[in-house]
């Protein structure tokens, strides 16, 4: 009865609950804490340029030195536009793939996906110089984003039909295979690294820790048409993954396209994955970790938590990336550390709190 209740109010009410006042009021809250973040990350670097200088010179028409349009417009200004749209695009990741597997545990990162990505990536910079010269005319600078987007894309949609059967998905074939193709995607990377000259292995350093540090705006012009669309389209998904909570057959019932909802989430997390991965390299945990204390905090409506995580993921990011600048300035730590710092007892805790979900 409670069952069909909830099939008879629709899969938004099923999931909302009371919660949705706390959830508005989550969204505006983290709204504040981004723009905050945001303002403080343009403030800080080891140029010691002062955004309230620049602020009150810009406000009193006054001309700013090269040096500090170089700084803040050149520099900085990209990096916390790629910083905003990588953190929330591999939160936004985490979320729907939590929703596809309808397990708190699913994580771009955790199942491979990332390392995929990161494969591609390094494929269009080791080998890319093979190709012919009209395919790398037409494809110029989004050849690194594209490659990661396809790398993404066919890791997700492995794992996917390996751990499926029978319309049902099983966790621990989910993370086991996981396991393999992020240690394949990890062996052939190694691979393309042995091979690397110099050159691309200063390239691919970058790769292997995560960073901002490299963000510029022809890397963003690359890659935020992706993870943008990607965002755009998250939030379309949030009726279905909320009705996919109740099962697959009664999302079927409710009148939701399974197989196609299905098939748009693999593309979304592979883009925002993809692209995320192609301009920062590889950092963990947010995925997991995000939409996770999301739904502690306002329950598992997807209509607020893929928004909620987007919000999230990059004011978090972004404050790691604060931390990464600040702790050995003037040198910077790479971001995929402090990530890891930060994210692995948290990640520890969810393992702890979920047990009986990772009991296999």
């Amino acid at each position: 009865m409670v069952a069909l209740s909830f099939l008879s109010r629709g899969p938004d009410a099923a999931v909302a609950g009371d919660r949705a006042p706390r959830a508005r009021a989550t969204l505006a809250a983290l709204s504040v804490f981004v723009a905050g973040v945001s303002l403080l990350s343009l403030g800080v670097g080891a140029a010691g340029v002062s955004l309230s200088d620049v602020a009150w010179k810009l406000a009193s028409g006054e001309a700013l030195s090269l040096r500090e349009r170089v700084v803040i417009f050149d520099i900085r200004l990209p990096r916390l536009l790629t910083g905003l749209l990588v953190g929330a695009s591999l939160a936004v990741s985490g979320a729907v793939m939590q929703g596809l597997f309808r397990n708190p545990l699913a994580d771009p990162g955790i199942v491979g996906v990332g390392a995929g990505a990161g494969l591609g990536a390094v494929l269009a910079i080791v080998l890319g110089g093979m190709l012919p010269a009209a395919l790398l005319g037409v494809a110029g600078m989004h050849l690194v984003p594209l490659a990661a987007f396809l790398g993404g894309w066919v890791t997700t949609l492995v794992l996917y039909r390996v751990s499926t059967r029978r319309g049902r998905t099983s966790v621990a074939t989910m993370l086991l295979a996981g396991i393999a193709l992020g240690a394949l995607a990890g062996a052939l990377t190694g691979i393309l690294v042995y091979i690397a000259d110099d050159q691309q292995l200063r390239d691919l350093t970058f790769w292997g820790l995560g960073s901002l540090a490299g963000a510029s705006w022809a890397k963003l012009a690359a890659a935020a048409p992706i993870m943008g669309l990607a965002l755009v389209g998250a939030p379309v998904l949030a009726r279905a993954l909320n009705g996919l909570a109740l099962g697959e057959g009664a999302a079927a019932h409710m009148g939701i396209p399974v197989q196609r909802m299905k098939n748009m989430a693999i593309l979304t997390v592979a883009a925002a994955t993809g692209a995320a991965v192609a301009v920062s390299g590889g950092i963990g945990f947010i995925g997991i970790v995000v939409p996770h204390l999301l739904r502690l905090a306002i329950g598992p409506d997807h209509r607020f938590v893929l928004p909620a995580a987007a919000l999230l993921g990059a004011g978090l990011l972004l404050l790691a990336d604060m931390i990464a600048r600040l702790v050995i300035a003037p040198a910077e730590l790479p971001i995929g550390i402090v990530t890891a710092v930060l994210g692995g007892p948290v990640f520890l805790w969810i393992l702890l709190r979920r047990r009986g979900i990772v009991d296999m």
